[in-house]
């Protein structure tokens, strides 16, 4: 269990975890290593006010002077957004004891983000996509066993995680198997292909699928009142208007991905590397995608967290 020394929540967020209102969490990294200034602190913004259009509360999730930081400030914001890259730790499960002993600035990751929000009692945690199960890893040209600690800490964190999908960067249906093997649900809102992240299809099968968000949290209810100690994935598309188009996302990213493999870029720099490149080969449109994608899901979750009663 977190030390209560090591987190802070702010009064917003207490006073509605207290009286029962809905609570989101939202997640960090997306201001220091997802977007530039002044886009990040638009992004963020935006995502606390779709929250906000439900009736939940929105509680953006980062690191300072060896607190967990649960809600922050229009203050805290714009100083997390301005702050040097290289001034703020991204903060995962393996990384957090030494972000908190270093005292900085550090920004939550899925993992980091989901650890905060059980802590502090918070069920619902919106993001853009998770990580998973990099290509590679049953061998190939660069082989990989890369996996992110998002897929654990789903598995061992009772938090539900609303998503545009795995990042389509990654392997997705290893990342399914991975959830599966964990005894992670993974649960489509309004369509029975798992989101494709950038488009709104994958062409793979959603394990389960419902309808709508009344019926995401039915599912959601009864899943964690079993007492498993697992999260839960829920998948919602990305906005039709906004979506790339399947076969244009799937193009781009085989290119940007074959591009890496030739370049050498490997470890933890595949993944911004591989972002930034489809963004370049779609001429922006994936950073719509993902923007809207990531505004959606904070939406979603808000109605959610209502839904649930909590």
């Amino acid at each position: 269990m977190l030390s209560p020394d090591r987190i802070t929540i702010t009064q917003e967020v207490a006073a509605a975890l207290r009286d029962g209102r809905p609570v989101v969490a939202l997640e960090s990294t997306l201001i220091t290593h997802g977007f530039a200034y002044p886009r990040n602190i638009e992004v963020a913004t935006a995502s606390e006010l779709a929250v906000r259009s439900t009736g939940g509360v929105p509680a953006t999730v980062a690191l300072h002077a060896g607190r967990l930081l649960v809600g922050l400030s229009g203050d805290q914001l714009e100083e997390l957004a301005t702050a040097p890259r290289w001034s703020v730790r991204k903060v995962a499960r393996p990384s957090l004891g030494a972000a908190i002993a270093w005292g900085g600035w550090g920004a939550t990751t899925v993992s980091a983000t989901m650890i905060a929000a059980h802590a502090a009692g918070i069920r619902v945690f919106a993001t853009g996509g998770i990580g998973g199960v990099h290509r590679g890893a049953l061998g190939g040209e660069r082989p990989s066993f890369d996996i992110s600690a998002d897929l654990g800490e789903l598995a061992r964190t009772p938090v539900t995680v609303v998503c545009a999908g795995p990042k389509a960067i990654l392997d997705v249906p290893l990342t399914l198997e991975y959830l599966e093997t964990q005894g992670v649900p993974v649960l489509a809102v309004g369509t029975e292909e798992l989101p494709g992240f950038y488009s709104r299809g994958s062409g793979i099968p959603a394990p389960q699928s419902v309808p709508d968000v009344a019926a995401a949290a039915a599912v959601v209810r009864a899943h964690l009142s079993l007492g498993l100690g697992s999260g839960i994935l829920v998948c919602a598309p990305v906005p039709e208007a906004d979506a790339l188009p399947d076969d244009v996302a799937r193009d781009a990213i085989a290119q940007a991905i074959h591009e890496a493999d030739q370049a050498g870029i490997t470890g933890p720099a595949v993944t911004p590397w591989l972002l930034a490149r489809v963004a370049d080969i779609t001429g922006g449109a994936s950073v719509v995608a993902n923007t809207s994608l990531i505004l959606n899901n904070a939406r979603v979750a808000g109605e959610l967290a209502a839904a649930l009663g909590a």
